[in-house]
């Protein structure tokens, strides 16, 4: 279960991030996103592959179909494990999307990334969803299964949605649509940004294919330690 364990490196400090992924030998997968992205570029996705570590590339591209497609196509060359869009962008920013990673991944001979979509992101509740949107005639829930339901029609592979969501998008999509969760926290940790948050254990039990953890891990005084208290959590 430990390798369905992402770790977000979300930090400004390069040396930071490369001492936590030397400490973390336990940890295979971590996810680059915006921030550590615009700083570092590409250069950091190549660190962590010659580390022989996957790559979860999230910056959630929202654009123009051709925009976006370029930009998954730049993924697939860097040689990401996976990456992410935004649903809202609509089904045929996503379709092109995936036409673009297929045939990137074929040119470079390399594994298809798994292509996933941010429904509604786990900050935004129910009063923010309306402020956004205005009055609706379907809530923020009926919206997210709805999404994730579009994302599989254009051939995503899966979504990125909060906990509390797993168990509807498998009901609606089956079970081998893969749903990544944030917002995790081991027990004892602070909620942060997130709407919502869930330990570990939980996440799982209902049926989350990957887990992204950050700052319980990355801003502990002994990141080893919580890994080992999330591990304990599982067994």
């Amino acid at each position: 279960m430990i390798d369905r364990i992402i770790v977000a490196l979300d930090l400004k400090d390069r040396k930071r991030i490369e001492e936590l992924v030397d400490k973390l030998t336990m940890i295979s997968f971590f996810k680059i996103g915006s921030v550590p992205f615009t700083l570092f570029g590409p250069e950091l996705v190549a660190y962590l592959k010659g580390k022989n570590k996957r790559v979860f590339l999230d910056l959630k591209f929202h654009d123009i179909p051709s925009t976006v497609a370029g930009a998954c196509e730049a993924a697939v060359r860097l040689g990401v494990d996976m990456v992410n869009l935004h649903t809202l962008g609509g089904f045929e920013m996503m379709e092109r999307a995936l036409e673009a990673v297929l045939i990137a991944s074929k040119n470079l001979n390399r594994p298809k990334p798994i292509l996933l979509g941010v429904t509604i992101l786990t900050s935004i509740d129910e009063a923010s969803f309306n402020d956004l949107f205005g009055p609706m005639e379907y809530s923020l829930h009926e919206k997210i299964i709805s999404l994730a339901r579009l994302a599989q029609s254009a051939g995503l592979d899966g979504v990125v949605s909060s906990v509390d969501r797993v168990a509807p998008i498998k009901a609606a999509c089956g079970k081998d649509f893969i749903v990544v969760t944030p917002g995790v926290r081991p027990k004892g940790f602070e909620v942060g940004d997130h709407a919502k948050v869930f330990t570990p254990k939980e996440a799982f039990a209902v049926g989350s294919d990957y887990i992204v953890i950050g700052r319980p891990i990355t801003r502990a005084d002994n990141p080893i330690r919580v890994v080992d208290q999330i591990i304990k959590e599982l067994e």
